[in-house]
């Protein structure tokens, strides 16, 4: 036979609504704020200072998601350590819905480049969606008798450790280009990191080193103008509109592929609402055919998938990078 309860005295019988009223009243600020949001403006930390790839494709954005939500987006550049500053910024705000974060692949290689960095990259940011592929080329002086890959590796291979390759600074893209082609090809060159891509392009046009690679935003008008030769995409298929610029895979080194990307992310404990909202905002932009133009002249190619998708492609990345920045012994400078 089952044990008997006892009747319920007055003053339980009291407490115990009390306690309802309780859990009521601390459940309401929580159903409001997802009912109203977004009542207030929402800030879009930019991991860059303004005039790059990741400021421009953050101000087109912007308007998209403003549009979507009904209210302000207002974007902030805080540039500094390859995005690690807006990050830090973002990971310890309020997880209110009014604070998110357009980031780069320092989102990805920051944890295994940098030292002291205070928070966790996988688990301080809720993803939101991946917003582009950031493809780089792979590009020689104008003029160069080592004008395709093929040439270029075998001048190499004749000279090993007396050429050098620029790179807009240690653990960029550039950098982890080319090291990873070093390693592929089996070659020995010379890593010189500047400081930007202002420099690194300007050292190959005075002829300081031998190649780079680079995302298109800078050196577009340099292929453009006939001042350097775009000899091979880092990506795993060819570029939009440079469509003429063979793969590094398909020019002897299968599976070879080195891409940077942007994407949004939230501190950890973004209502998800909040988090979709905002996603499907963002990958509706990405898709908007007036903006296609604006990306593809400034090097990007559209990738926009949800939070489930950009959470894999980090996790992923993470270990990929994390092995290959371990052995090549690569640390970021400071």
């Amino acid at each position: 036979m089952g044990a008997m309860m006892r009747p319920k005295t007055r003053e339980e019988n009291m407490r115990h609504p009390r306690r309802a009223m309780l859990a009521a009243l601390l459940c309401a600020p929580a159903v409001a704020t997802a009912q109203d949001w977004p009542n207030r403006p929402i800030r879009l930390v930019v991991s860059f200072p303004p005039g790059g790839s990741t400021d421009v494709l953050g101000r087109l954005v912007a308007p998209h998601i403003e549009r979507a939500l009904g209210q302000t987006v207002v974007v902030e550049n805080r540039g500094g350590a390859n995005g690690a500053v807006a990050s830090a910024a973002v990971a310890g705000a309020n997880p209110d819905g009014y604070t998110f974060l357009l980031d780069s692949g320092g989102a990805i290689t920051n944890a295994f480049l940098m030292r002291g960095l205070g928070f966790d990259y996988a688990t301080a940011f809720a993803p939101v969606t991946q917003l582009t592929l950031l493809p780089s080329v792979l590009m020689v002086k104008a003029g160069s008798p080592h004008d395709t890959l093929q040439k270029l590796v075998a001048h190499l291979r004749a000279n090993p450790g007396k050429e050098s390759y620029g790179s807009s600074g240690i653990g960029t893209g550039s950098h982890l280009s080319g090291a990873l082609l070093m390693r592929r090809a089996a070659l020995d060159a010379q890593h010189v990191p500047y400081r930007g891509g202002a420099q690194q392009m300007a050292s190959l046009l005075a002829g300081e080193t031998m190649f780079t690679f680079s995302t298109l935003a800078v050196p577009a008008p340099l292929i453009a103008d006939r001042q350097v030769v775009a000899i091979a995409a880092s990506s795993a298929t060819r570029i939009p509109g440079f469509e003429n610029v063979p793969t590094v895979a398909e020019s002897g080194y299968p599976g070879f592929e080195m891409v940077d990307m942007h994407g949004i992310s939230a501190p950890m404990g973004t209502p998800h609402a909040a988090i979709r909202r905002v996603a499907e905002a963002a990958q509706a932009a990405m898709a908007d055919p007036g903006l296609r133009s604006r990306f593809q002249a400034l090097g990007l190619v559209p990738h926009a998938e949800g939070p489930e998708a950009f959470a894999t492609y980090l996790a992923t990345q993470r270990e990929r990078m994390g092995a290959f920045i371990r052995s090549e012994g690569i640390m970021a400078e400071g």
